[in-house]
């Protein structure tokens, strides 16, 4: 080969790796004058907070991701119009705690059948699978399913098989290596290890759980992260220390508990109404303050003091399985949603921690959680419906509100969940 050979090959590859390494948007640019987009979403309020966008839009969606999203584009110019005169179109919710292992964990439900009571188009199944049981649901579970599907390892090999009976009275089964073996092979969807340190969850075993969860992680070797569960902790101090041993970027997920231990007594973040110096410590450190709401889980009153010193929710998350999704205090992410906008947070930020924080959460941003050109076409539709209503929390605190986010649809890579059915049917 001559060296103006070499130099015209080099000057090529160059080229195709410049195209490869340009944004999204400029590949899909190609989009000629006589293509249609395959889906519009058309007449939306799009409300987008990675982009600081707030306005009446079109979404125009080509190959499954965003392609245009413009005041108006023409009915004529896609295959199939999905009307949302009326709505809110936001980036696909991401519900960063849920339990979505059916038939693998003892409290795992479909992540799709929760599609419409909450909107949802990414779910992240929080430790439901241990080293033993992740296989099953990357094999079984994700192929199979129309949402997006992420998850923590639990650090006790048989995750959540055995609830209610508590999985870490037993020390030994928090496999070390197990774990991180796990994280490892499965790092596309695993992003770390899950641990549950409530007393009645792991006795009196301290922060030794943790510490376990924590080096699963290490030894993985993926930069995984913690997510842990607080509620009940056996001691005030346990609670500092697992404050204090969270890194940045880990999730305590369940943050503004009220569930009190096994002798009755208040051991989380707030203390007398007062927030532990170590939680405060934890926040600007950069921990990720998760709702994680469920069945137990959600006290207005450790939140609102909480917030008021400094703590605040970081991401919102429904905790839903098949006990908490029947509760009284309704824990789907729409409500809970819902709850934080009436406790004074605006719209853009509840829907910034269901979308592009738990996105960020996850490392997933530059495709998640975000309707920027090129991204993933994951979009929810949701009705914002103004009127006297009345929110419970977990232990039967009650608040009135004034308006209600209501799910009304998702399209998910570009398809819609429900009409208008695309042809041939497709999943992604």
């Amino acid at each position: 080969m001559s060296e103006l050979d070499r130099r015209t090959l080099l000057r090529g590859s160059m080229a195709a790796s410049a195209m490869l390494m340009a944004s999204p948007a400029a590949v899909l640019a190609a989009m000629g004058p006589a293509d249609k987009f395959d889906l519009v979403v058309k007449g939306a309020e799009v409300v987008d907070p990675s982009q600081n966008l707030r306005g009446k839009r079109d979404i125009g969606i080509r190959f499954g991701r965003i392609e245009l999203i413009a005041e108006t584009i023409p009915a004529e110019k896609a295959d199939k119009v999905l009307n949302a005169e009326g709505k809110l179109a936001t980036p696909g919710l991401v519900d960063l705690h849920a339990h979505v292992f059916p038939y693998g964990s003892g409290i795992g439900i479909p992540a799709d059948e929760l599609i419409p009571y909450q909107a949802s188009t990414t779910l992240v199944s929080a430790g439901d699978a241990g080293a033993n049981s992740i296989a099953a649901f990357r094999r079984f579970i994700v192929p199979s399913t129309r949402a997006r599907l992420f998850a923590f390892v639990h650090i006790a090999v048989h995750g959540l098989t055995g609830f209610p009976v508590p999985e870490l009275y037993n020390l030994d089964f928090a496999m070390v290596d197990a774990a991180a073996k796990a994280i490892a092979e499965n790092s596309d969807i695993v992003l770390g290890a899950k641990v549950r340190m409530s007393e009645n969850v792991i006795a009196k075993h301290g922060i030794e759980p943790l510490k376990r969860a924590i080096l699963a992680c290490e030894r993985s070797g993926t930069n995984g992260k913690i997510m842990c569960h607080i509620g009940g902790v056996e001691t005030p101090e346990l609670m500092s220390l697992i404050l204090d041993t969270l890194r940045q970027g880990d999730i305590l997920t369940h943050a503004f508990s009220g569930a009190p231990n096994l002798a009755g007594k208040f051991t989380n973040i707030v203390q007398d109404g007062k927030l532990l110096p170590a939680a405060l410590e934890a926040k600007k450190r950069g921990v990720v303050f998760d709702v994680g709401h469920g069945g137990g889980s959600f006290d207005y009153t450790v939140a609102e003091a909480a917030i008021a010193q400094g703590a605040g929710p970081d991401t919102l998350s429904s905790d839903a399985h098949v006990f908490s999704a029947n509760t009284p205090g309704v824990p789907y992410l729409t409500n809970v949603m819902s709850k934080f906008l009436n406790l004074g947070f605006t719209l853009e930020q509840v829907v910034a921690m269901a979308t592009s924080a738990p996105a960020k959460a996850i490392n997933r941003g530059e495709k998640t959680g975000t309707l920027q050109i090129g991204a993933a076409a994951d979009i929810s539709l949701l009705e914002l419906a103004e009127g006297p209503t009345e929110f419970l929390d977990t232990r039967n605190n009650k608040r009135a509100g004034k308006v209600l986010l209501k799910p009304a649809g998702v399209v998910i890579g570009g398809v819609p969940h429900g009409r208008p059915y695309m042809a041939p049917f497709a999943t992604r």
